[in-house]
This record gives C-alpha cells, structure tokens and sequence, in this order.
C-alpha cells in the first residue's frame, strides 16, 4: 500500500506485495512466474510472463519495467497492468525486475540498474519465442522510475562497454548478454533496439531533478521505508557536485539524437494533468526535443489524473487502476496495435 508524499522522488513510489507462485492471472491469460534471466553479483533477477490463451502461433511482445523511485516496488506492481495487456492487447508481456538502489547491502548504484533493464531487454529477446512472442515485434514500456529505464534503452542503449562506468567513457555492461557476444557487439548489432516505446509518467533528468534535490538525503523518506541509510546514486564517493557526467550519463533527456543520425522508434509520452511527482512540464520538455529532432512521437495529458494511474489497485495518489487506467490503456492498446502490426 502506498502513502502520502509530497517530495519528487514520490515519483515512482509505491508499496507492494510480494508475488511468488505461478499461476494463471485469469481464464484468458497463463502467467509464467518468477523466470530468472541474469544473477549478477549471485543476485537473482526475474521476469513474469504473461500469455493469452487465443491460441495464435506468434505474438507481438510489450517488455514491462515498474516503478518505485529505484528504491522499492517489484513488478507485481504491474500485474493488473501486465494482465489487462495481454488479455485485451492479445500480446505476450515479459513484466521485469531489476536491482534496486537498497539491494545487496544498499550497494547498487544507477548505473547497475539501467544495465539491468538492458540485460532484461536481451534476454526477452532470445527467449520469447519459447512463448509465442516474436522477437521482431518488441516493444518496451515503464511508469515512473520504469519510464526512465525505458528512456534509457532507447537513448543510451548503445552506449554498451564491456568495462561498464569504469572506464573514462561511462558505458553499461548489460546484467544479460546473448551467448558468445560482447556488450560491444551487442551495441554495434544495435541489438536493444526495439519498434516501440510507452513512457508512462516518466522521469528524464537525473541531474537536475533527481540529484540536485533531496533524493539522495535523509529527507527523501523512502529510504527510511526500504530501511536504508540514505547515500548517493553512485554510492558516498561520487557526487552530483564533483561527477556531473555520471548523473547525466542516466539522464535521457540529454541524449536525444536527430533522426537524421539515428531514427528511434514511435513513442507514447502520457502523464496525468495533476501529477506533481513527474509533472507534464517535464514530459512536454522530452517530447519537445524529440519533435525538434524529427523523431516520431505522441502525447497526451490525461485531465483530473495523478501519478501511478497504472499501478495495481488504489494508491497514495489517489489514483486506482480500475477507475484511471482504462483510459490510458485502451490508448496504449491502440498505440501498440498500430506499431507492432506485420
């Protein structure tokens, strides 16, 4: 359940229950539970399958990464989402996990965590097949902190080095690679590219939201509910003061690239017109550099709605998935069915 907060870094935050068994999520719809693609540092990460029973031989694929300001969540916050995808879309959903901030000792920096939804992507695309999905018709999506991991694979998902952020040049080493590749040829294979992309209430900017604010302080209180001790995104030796590359190197918005040196694919940008955690100025901003840059894209503010209108349930900000979602997802749908057809 989720509580109350006023802060930005609400942002993505969000409480809920742990999901563990497989199981179908409804009589249309099987659920493949708890499939592990990558153990990076011996930490599992897994990913749930979602598949309708409509029986066709292939499936377009929407790769689902939640929210939680990094710090908490998992994606059975998404289940409602990711079973309403799949039942009313017809497709296969991969819903994902991914390190949080608090993860192994409270270790896990930023960038650990975009190499995870990379890894993720990588992985979903070798393996989906094995569920009818087909891995020509990829699409990814994200709300909140999901929405800046999907950011991050369109904008920096070529930025693939083998040395991860220990290098000069501050690349990502997927926690996922296909056998027998470098993270480098992956990169120059394009191979996180996808056809699609839905960012949900998303955040862009790292460096001047995220960082230059009271994320990284005791007065963001969700770190006191993931029962860590507040420090920086790339732990207590690297600052926003001294090391701005490494927070703008998480930071989308700064990496928009023109069409005519790479066309990314369309992308839904929506968010709620009262959402003050990733408030619509902030999405106008990234849909205004893509539309500068020629690349193909949609938006929509949705009126009367708040933050998180895609989680399970009814949650601090007011917002409940069977009242606010439908709207939105009955767009998504529309969306995906036009970017994802044969």
């Amino acid at each position: 359940m989720r509580c109350p907060i006023n802060l930005f870094i609400a942002l993505l935050f969000g409480l809920c229950a742990l999901s563990a068994q497989a199981d179908d999520a409804d009589a249309e719809v099987t659920v493949y539970k708890a499939i592990q693609f990558a153990k990076p540092d011996n930490f599992p990460l897994t990913l749930d399958i979602y598949v309708p029973k409509t029986g066709k031989k292939t499936y377009p694929v929407l790769v689902v990464y939640h929210g939680g300001g990094w710090l908490i969540n998992n994606n059975s916050i998404m289940n409602d989402f990711a079973t309403k995808i799949a039942r009313d879309g017809d497709m296969v959903v991969a819903n994902m996990n991914y390190r949080l901030l608090v993860d192994q000792n409270n270790s896990v920096t930023m960038n650990q965590i975009v190499e995870d939804a990379f890894g993720g992507l990588l992985w979903v695309k070798d393996h989906i097949a094995q569920y009818g999905g087909d891995p020509a018709r990829v699409a990814i999506t994200g709300d909140s902190a999901g929405g800046h991991l999907t950011a991050m694979i369109l904008l920096r998902g070529r930025q693939l080095e083998s040395d991860g952020f220990a290098g000069d040049s501050l690349g990502f080493n997927p926690s996922y690679l296909p056998a027998g590749k470098t993270a480098e040829q992956v990169a120059q294979e394009d191979g996180l590219k996808v056809q699609a992309a839905v960012l949900s209430y998303a955040g862009f900017d790292l460096y001047t939201r995220a960082a230059l604010g009271n994320f990284e302080t005791d007065k963001n209180s969700f770190w006191k509910f993931a029962n860590a001790e507040a420090r920086g995104l790339f732990g207590n030796h690297i600052n926003v003061k001294d090391n701005g590359d490494y927070y703008r190197a998480v930071s989308p918005i700064y990496f928009v690239p023109k069409a005519s040196e790479y066309k990314l694919p369309p992308q839904f940008v929506h968010v709620g017109s009262l959402d003050t955690a990733t408030p619509p100025a902030a999405a106008q901003r990234y849909v205004d550099l893509l539309k500068a840059a020629r690349q193909p894209v949609e938006y929509k503010v949705y009126p009367n709605k708040n933050h998180a209108y895609l989680d399970n349930g009814c949650n601090w900000a007011g917002s409940c998935f069977e009242r606010d979602a439908l709207w939105p997802v009955g767009d998504i749908i529309k969306f995906l069915n036009k970017t994802l057809e044969n």
